[in-house]
């Protein structure tokens, strides 16, 4: 195993890319969360972040995992979820950050946390880290974790159907995994392939901000009825040296004294930001919406 100090190991991760597809891969759903390294060990928990920085306290829902299984090092990740059922990033995070024993127990309480275990790395002492996946999910599913704060997902054989139901499910996309791969700790494998959820939408130029070049990025936004903008966020990704030239053209005459979204822009957002008259409309794909109606991942198309 490959050690850092403190944590039993780092996570392997995906690489990104189209969905493979065959009797050699196994799809699980990618879940919006926290990714988590769990060592399990005479009745107690210890968390690991990706960082190999130590997260147990954020977390003191997860402890009871301690009394499900003896010894055990566990992969999986940390997600929160909506009224609805859905894996929220945006509340997620009033969690991530949070060291402070006292505040981390309320919020337990008040914002509770799944543990969503997919890979099983060392049980009862013996490395598994060298065992095919295959095997390594066999074993984990014999297990049988499922608590008030943690269970074991799905797996499944079929990618076309697994990426419909991320659809239907509004799910952020699909991680393929190689049957026989081993798990390589700390290394982004071409064995675990993660494959986004994405869509695409039309939108109104109000503003860009410059940066490393002259237009960082463009800041966008979502037509209202009575003519009215909401601010939907910042999108650099993938304006490339031409595309920048030919927007820099079209925004240029077009600059304006003021702010044409409805509500005042995010200060971190608006900061040198070049105002425009709503008249140029981009396509944007990003993977999906916060609750306040920001893009997230959003790259220009």
């Amino acid at each position: 195993m490959a050690y850092v100090p403190g944590a039993p190991l780092l996570p392997m991760l995906a690489t990104a890319g189209e969905l493979p597809a065959g009797p050699d891969w196994s799809y699980e759903f990618k879940w919006d969360g926290v990714r988590a390294i769990a060592e399990v060990r005479g009745g107690s928990v210890r968390l690991w972040a990706r960082s190999g920085s130590e997260i147990t306290v954020a977390y003191p829902e997860l402890a009871g995992l301690g009394t499900a299984v003896s010894h055990a090092v566990l992969d999986g990740e940390i997600v929160a979820f909506d009224a609805a059922g859905r894996p929220s990033f945006t509340a997620l995070a009033e969690r991530m950050h949070v060291r402070d024993r006292h505040r981390a127990a309320r919020l337990a309480a008040t914002l509770p946390v799944t543990y969503m275990i997919f890979d099983l790395l060392r049980l009862d002492g013996t490395d598994l880290t060298g065992v095919p996946y295959e095997r390594r999910r066999a074993a984990l599913e014999s297990l049988d974790l499922t608590g008030p704060g943690w269970v074991v997902p799905p797996a499944f054989r079929d990618g076309a159907a697994t990426m419909a139901a991320v659809r239907d499910h509004d799910l952020e996309g699909v991680v393929a995994k190689r049957v026989t791969s081993v798990y390589r700790p700390g290394v982004r494998s071409p064995d675990w392939v993660k494959h986004k959820r994405e869509l695409t939408e039309d939108l109104v130029v109000g503003g860009w901000r410059p940066g490393a070049r002259r237009l960082g990025a463009l800041l966008v936004a979502l037509p209202l009825p009575g003519g009215r903008l909401r601010f939907c966020g910042r999108v650099g990704g993938g304006i490339s040296a031409a595309a920048e030239r030919t927007l820099l053209n079209a925004l240029e005459p077009l600059r304006s004294d003021e702010s044409p979204f409805a509500e005042p822009v995010p200060r971190e957002d608006a900061r040198d930001a070049v105002w425009v008259v709503p008249q140029i409309v981009v396509e944007v794909r990003y993977a999906q919406r916060t609750p306040d109606g920001r893009l997230r991942f959003p790259r220009f198309v």
